[in-house]
């Protein structure tokens, strides 16, 4: 039995950067929860946070992203630090020959996203990016269906994340277009995904600021909604808030010639309890609580393909498709127009 498991007797030894919330999740998951990996090493630049985190799992502590890299026990890297140093950190830690996890956006540009993957391919290193809902099990099954042809010719789709209430803490502190490349851009990978062998060719989106509008003239945009076509005629659906009040809430739709399926409802579980006032649902109140098996999952496929030594299921290109309707949608906000996809590459 323990033969057929080689993973679980050398597991991954994985040095993991930037302690905040998904950093602590991940670290935590690492350690405890994912098959085929053991955390060894925490980074961050602010030296508290990481000796804190590294005393609670029991690993190494370090100040500096790079030192860890130099470690030769450290095998592979997860990235979960500041989106704006995600792509300076993948091209160190490949350039180190660390295989690499990155959590979303793999960079702030086309050109920094390119310089990961050339980094990465250049080192000969898996390079993963941390598009969680792709390993969902209802998201997955639903790929499944859609691939199978089981409804048919994907016709419209629709994918939406709503963030739960009241927002962020400090508004003030959001860079302008977050919504797109932070937010939306799990939508944007997930509706690329659900429409296999199609591209995006059109983008028309709407935002404004109705959660938190004194912000709105600092670039803050908290509601948006993202109008996609795709070159098989196919529309999708994106939009996203940043407060909704019952919860964290992630959906998705595919609808086709053949049928239709539907994945998602921001419920912790099953269980509905009916009285007098009507019918009652618990929901989930983050990411970190609704995903937990799907980052578990993640990093899973992430151990598996660095021991078995291939590409990861999600790869650095498919950051990059997903960051062009990132790009699209922004300049479509800002000049008030349907824009084509292949205008983001000039």
């Amino acid at each position: 039995m323990l033969a057929d498991r080689p993973a679980l007797l050398n597991p991954v030894r994985v040095g993991l950067v930037g302690t905040g919330r998904i950093g602590t999740s991940h670290a935590t998951l690492l350690a405890h929860h994912v098959p085929g990996a053991t955390l060894v090493a925490v980074a961050d630049a602010r030296p508290a946070a990481s000796e804190a985190l590294a005393a609670s799992l029991g690993v190494r502590a370090y100040d500096a992203p790079e030192a860890m890299f130099a470690d030769p026990q450290v095998e592979a890297v997860v990235i979960a630090a500041s989106s704006t140093a995600h792509a300076s950190l993948i091209t160190a830690a490949a350039q180190a020959g660390k295989a690499v996890f990155c959590e979303k956006p793999a960079g702030m540009s086309l050109t920094e996203i390119d310089q990961g993957i050339t980094a990465a391919e250049a080192a000969g290193v898996p390079l993963q990016v941390g598009f969680n809902r792709r390993f969902a099990a209802d998201f997955a099954a639903a790929h499944r269906l859609v691939g199978d042809g089981a409804i048919g010719t994907p016709q419209l789709l629709r994918s939406l994340t709503r963030d739960p209430a009241p927002g962020p803490a400090d508004p003030g502190a959001v860079p302008p277009m977050t919504i797109f490349t932070q937010t939306l851009i799990h939508d944007f990978d997930t509706v690329l995904w659900l429409n296999p062998g199609a591209e995006p060719v059109t983008v028309h989106a709407t935002a404004d600021a109705l959660v938190a509008p004194d912000f709105k003239d600092r670039g803050l945009l908290d509601t948006a909604v993202v109008v996609i076509g795709f070159d098989n005629g196919a529309i999708a659906v994106a939009e996203a808030s940043f407060s909704a009040a019952y919860g964290y809430d992630v959906r998705g739709e595919v609808f086709g010639s053949d049928g239709m399926v539907t994945m998602g409802d921001g419920a912790r579980s099953s269980l509905r309890h009916w009285d007098s006032t009507g019918r009652h649902a618990g929901t989930a109140h983050n990411d970190v609580e609704l995903l937990q098996q799907a980052y578990v999952g993640e990093l899973t496929e992430f151990a598996d393909a660095v021991r078995s030594r291939r590409a990861p299921a999600v790869t650095g290109a498919d950051a990059r498709r997903a960051f062009r309707l990132a790009l699209a949608a922004i300049l479509s906000v800002e000049e008030g127009r349907t824009v084509r996809v292949e205008e983001v590459d000039r």
